[in-house]
């Protein structure tokens, strides 16, 4: 074991946690002010939720012996056994690491809800999703299942985090349906500076992200750490000219953009060099950016864009990993280096999460509103999700 690598896990399981208020603060922020605390306790209901089931069930299902390609075994249920060191770090640091992943997953996928579930059919949807959804994929691609004998790639979890969110969060849109007055009364943002700090949670929580997911404190790192920035400098700057040429550049647009370049960089984290950074993270804040002008036009209600940020941006950074690998970062070569079996490998990956995502996810949510109901009555959400589902207010 080795102290260096452990010290380095350590602060980025911590990283990563911190994410998942960034992500409460980043949502709430773009809510209405009479659901800022509903929307902040998802993120933190996500967290919970998931710490409990990743420890008794989720992360055998994720991590365990593979069955069939499919799912792991139950042979480290409630983490019996689990006590080998993996590679350099202690096993129950790379439980708590990858932990915190699947929390931030949950947390991302309350947009598609966004003022108007009831926090009870959110909790046990979430329960539901996380087991059904985000453990096989986490094991198709990390955990030796059947994307992982393909060869697909995915540094940091831009399949298994962000496409499947991304998604799913529109899946689940889709159930609850629009909110009460869209398109009728404003439904604009009350706090964007409240965004931008959750942005900046995010960002700095994303270094742990991605270069804590080369799992040592070495080169791969290092790599990983600057690209991610440098993506994110990329989208947050190609979003905002985006919007200043559509028609003024908007501070939450910018930082959605830094968003969306964080996002299509996790995939390739540990495979592309900088200059393919900014490719990525540039083409993602466009991409992206127009996936949330293209829903809108739709009149799709995903409040706050988890499917065009990080479903549309995910996508990209998981082919864009399959175009730009350079076998000198990370050991693999993409497309333009002359592998296209690795830009198909990709392609087949991306394609196998977005559907097994969006129809379990179609399924469970249906399921969950027959039996209990997913969204609150009319006069709850006219009232607000603060008062009417926690008793309390963000604002006198």
């Amino acid at each position: 074991m080795d102290s260096g690598d452990t010290a380095w896990l350590l602060v980025s399981t911590a990283m990563v946690m911190l994410m998942v208020p960034g992500v409460g603060l980043f949502y709430a922020g773009m809510v209405r002010r009479k659901n800022a605390v509903s929307m902040f306790s998802l993120s933190f209901v996500a967290l919970a939720v998931v710490s409990v089931q990743w420890v008794l069930l989720g992360y055998t299902l994720s991590f365990g012996s593979d069955v069939l390609g499919i799912i792991g075994d139950l042979s480290a249920l409630g983490l019996r056994g689990v006590s080998n060191d993996v590679g350099s770090i202690p096993s129950l640091l790379f439980v708590a690491f990858q932990m915190t992943f699947a929390a931030v997953t949950l947390a991302i996928l309350s947009s598609g809800v966004a003022e108007r579930v009831k926090l009870s059919s959110f909790m046990v949807f979430g329960l539901l999703w996380t087991t059904l959804v985000y453990d096989p994929l986490a094991h198709w691609v990390w955990g030796g299942g059947w994307l992982a004998k393909l060869g697909a790639l995915d540094f940091a979890g831009g399949t298994v985090v962000h496409i499947s969110s991304g998604f799913s969060a529109l899946a689940l849109a889709f159930v609850v349906g629009r909110r009460l007055g869209y398109e009728e009364h404003s439904i604009a943002p009350h706090n964007i500076p409240m965004t931008m700090l959750g942005t900046a949670l995010l960002w700095f929580g994303w270094f742990g992200f991605n270069a804590g997911s080369a799992l040592s404190a070495g080169e791969s790192a290092a790599n990983a750490l600057l690209v991610t920035n440098t993506a994110a400098a990329a989208g947050a700057i190609a979003w905002l000219i985006a919007s200043w040429l559509h028609d003024k550049p908007s501070a939450l647009g910018m930082v959605s953009g830094a968003v969306a370049g964080l996002v299509a960089i996790t995939p390739a984290a540990g495979y592309v060099d900088s200059i393919s950074a900014i490719l990525i993270g540039a083409a993602a804040g466009v991409l992206c950016y127009g996936a949330m002008l293209f829903r809108v036009r739709r009149r799709w209600d995903e409040s706050l864009d988890a499917w065009a940020v990080h479903g549309i941006g995910g996508l990209w950074g998981a082919l864009a990993t399959g175009i730009f690998a350079m076998e000198s970062v990370g050991g693999y070569s993409g497309l333009l280096y002359g592998n296209a079996d690795q830009f198909v490998a990709q392609v087949i990956a991306s394609a196998s999460a977005i559907l097994y995502a969006f129809a379990v996810t179609l399924f469970l949510a249906k399921a969950v509103d027959m039996v209990m109901g997913l969204r609150v009555t009319q006069e709850e959400e006219y009232v607000g999700l603060d008062i009417s589902q926690h008793g309390e207010r963000a604002y006198a």
